[in-house]
């Protein structure tokens, strides 16, 4: 049997091995090699030849591409990494620029919107990972990587295991989503250390499969908002808001770094958007006139 292996320039072998160095994710290193590498495709030479000048006329190209500012700003941090630490020439970067990325409201499923979402999903292996996520407010990574152990019923939590950023925290576990969890487990019986087994053996459920999931059982509910998994995340956040929680505790369960980010949920919970009295209830009402008689008949 012939055995095809993709040789590895020794130039992108250096930026993986500085990528290891660092200990950066596996998505993030998959996302910088393919920056440098659209980049060299781009520019049809090795990109350690690149001018500074070069660079200036990518981004000016991926603008008139119409790249989405997420997707253009993940690129320049790509070349970031490749020409300031792989190359050791930060200079070459002077003239890329990251853009501003339009700041947007997540929209925000109701309590009932939420049900009535979980309850379409037509598996209870999918209903059960769709309450995860929303009554631990995971992330649908989180999700998908739940194992058995990380449930500690004894002190009513959920344990996150390297969770975003690589960091462990604990979560709630309600008496409900514990019942939702125990009814699965003994419907199920799930093999292996996953709470959610995938198709290949000893791996867990992906993210597509969750996302694709998300997707059927939207269309079932016929709900007129757009949702997601992190829709249910979103939500999570807001009606925890809504019901008194504070926001250092949604920070810590939600597993944000900086409390500026669990802060947008303060424009979308209405107990806060809707405290303030809205001046026009304040007006004073106009006094209603006497009805005039009525016209005679023959006028």
């Amino acid at each position: 049997m012939n055995t095809t292996t993709q040789r590895v320039s020794p130039l992108r072998q250096r930026m993986v091995e500085d990528m290891r160095l660092r200990k950066l994710g596996a998505k993030t290193q998959s996302g910088y090699i393919r920056a440098v590498r659209h980049f060299a495709g781009w520019l049809h030479r090795s990109p350690d030849t690149a001018s500074a000048e070069d660079l200036r006329r990518y981004q000016l190209h991926c603008v008139d591409r119409g790249v989405s500012p997420i997707t253009l700003n993940a690129t320049i941090t790509g070349l970031k990494f490749f020409f300031e630490v792989t190359m050791s020439r930060p200079e070459l970067m002077a003239k890329m620029r990251p853009v501003r990325v339009a700041r947007t409201l997540p929209m925000i499923l109701s309590r009932e919107e939420a049900s009535r979402l979980i309850e379409s999903a037509r598996t209870l292996k999918h209903r059960t990972a769709l309450s995860v996520a929303y009554g631990a407010g995971l992330r649908v990574s989180e999700v998908v990587a739940l194992k058995v152990a990380d449930i500690d019923s004894t002190r009513m939590v959920l344990r996150v295991e390297q969770g975003k950023g690589q960091k462990d925290r604990y979560v709630m576990l309600s008496a409900r989503l514990l019942e939702v969890l125990t009814n699965y487990w003994r419907a199920v019986r799930p093999t292996g250390a996953w709470m959610f087994p995938g198709a290949g053996v000893g791996e867990p459920i992906s993210t597509s499969a969750v996302d694709a999931t998300c997707r059927k059982v939207h269309r079932v509910s016929k709900l007129s908002k757009p949702v997601t998994p992190h829709s249910l995340r979103h939500a999570f956040a807001v009606h925890l808001l809504e019901a008194g929680t504070d926001l250092r505790t949604i920070q810590l369960l939600l597993g944000h770094r900086s409390l500026s980010t669990t802060a947008q949920y303060l424009r979308i919970a209405t107990n806060k958007v809707c405290a303030a009295t809205s001046p026009l209830e304040l007006l004073p009402r106009p006094i209603p006139k006497a009805s005039s008689p009525p016209a005679p008949e023959h006028f």
